[in-house]
């Protein structure tokens, strides 16, 4: 079975565009994903807290999985890491679409797992010092950051849908299902309606 995987951190970024990704490289290579995961959470949680963690229990060998990226299994080396070793193991294979690996179990897959997982660490820690250093500068020159205290954005990621969630909500719908048709969370749903629309 083939199996498309898609993870975000927050409900505020969109599921959408890895979607594409993967629809479009399928659409290519004569492909079809049999079953689509999806969740909203982010990579540094624990792999059993995860619908991927269930989803690795349930493949078999041959399965292939397929996602945007590496960096969309885990936020750090030795999450990927336990996760490309497990799948190698077992004979399953993943697929990445922007880094095109086709990790199996061979020697070369290993290889560039191992590299690929301890760049891309080596790069957040990179930025996540950068930003630190740059804050702590910005502080130091007395720029005071973040929003003002009880300030509130005007826009918001369903900012122009206000009709089409009164139709959906006139039709009954559930927030988690018109949070799943405008590509948001339900609590961001529920929160936009006691907001903008009681």
């Amino acid at each position: 079975m083939i199996y498309g995987y898609i993870r975000v951190s927050t409900d505020r970024q969109t599921v959408e565009n890895q979607r594409f990704e993967i629809n479009q490289y399928c659409d290519k290579n004569l492909l079809v994903v049999d079953k689509w995961i999806e969740e909203t959470i982010s990579g540094t949680k624990e792999l059993q807290d995860r619908k991927l963690g269930k989803l690795l229990k349930r493949m078999k060998k041959d399965d292939i999985l397929i996602c945007s990226e590496l960096s969309r299994l885990g936020r750090n080396l030795l999450m990927i890491m336990g996760i490309l070793n497990e799948c190698m193991n077992r004979n399953i294979q993943v697929w990445t679409i922007k880094d095109n690996y086709r990790l199996g179990s061979d020697i070369n897959s290993k290889v560039l797992a191992f590299a690929f997982g301890l760049s891309a660490e080596i790069e957040r820690n990179l930025i996540s010092q950068r930003t630190k250093e740059a804050l702590a500068r910005k502080r130091a020159e007395g720029v005071i950051l973040g929003r003002p205290k009880g300030s509130k954005s005007s826009k918001t990621k369903l900012t122009g849908q206000e009709k089409r969630i009164k139709e959906l909500l006139g039709k009954r719908v559930s927030y988690s299902a018109i949070g799943r048709i405008l590509g948001v969370h339900r609590l961001t749903v529920s929160s936009f309606v006691k907001e903008r629309l009681d």
